[in-house]
């Protein structure tokens, strides 16, 4: 009887830790993607075909959210909320195309340091066919560069894919 009670334990306590390392189903740990992330605050610069793009990360409310800033020359400015929810990974971009998609991480490799995002859901969409960024990845390549890829989709399908190489400036 005792034994029944120290198993029944043992299972409590490795459900309970199951769930504090943030594991998602599709087997992310978003605290260690989150973590990951927070790595990039400063200030980034990308060289693309429309000039250069610049991205600004920073920390706040306790350091719950990272929140980037996209600049660039031409363009209007965007900004991206990285978040822990529960046991997720999430982002809202707040996009010139005056929409905000929210996506959820799906996968984590902690080696080569990317992030995979999935589209979810997104606010002020006029409808499902409206153009919103759907698919987004990042990958940190060291302390000073990582890739950034974003992908567009209009009328249930890929238009564009956007990919960056930033640099770190400081």
């Amino acid at each position: 009887m005792q034994t029944r009670h120290f198993v029944i334990a043992g299972l409590i306590a490795l459900t309970s830790l199951q769930g504090a390392n943030s594991v998602t189903k599709e087997g992310t740990d978003a605290g260690a993607a989150f973590t990951r992330l927070k790595t990039l605050a400063g200030e980034w610069k990308a060289d693309t075909p429309q000039g250069q793009a610049r991205l600004t990360y920073e920390t706040t409310a306790g350091g719950t959210v990272l929140v980037e800033r996209d600049t660039a020359e031409n363009m209007l400015g965007m900004m991206t909320m990285y978040f822990v929810d529960g046991n997720r990974l999430l982002l809202t971009h707040y996009c010139m195309a005056g929409n905000q998609p929210r996506m959820q991480a799906r996968s984590f490799n902690a080696q080569t340091g990317e992030v995979q995002f999935q589209f979810l859901d997104a606010t002020n969409l006029a409808n499902s066919n409206a153009g919103h960024m759907h698919n987004a990845r990042i990958r940190i390549l060291d302390n000073n560069h990582f890739d950034a890829e974003w992908q567009f989709f209009e009328n249930g399908a890929p238009k564009m894919t956007e990919t960056f190489h930033y640099t770190r400036v400081r």
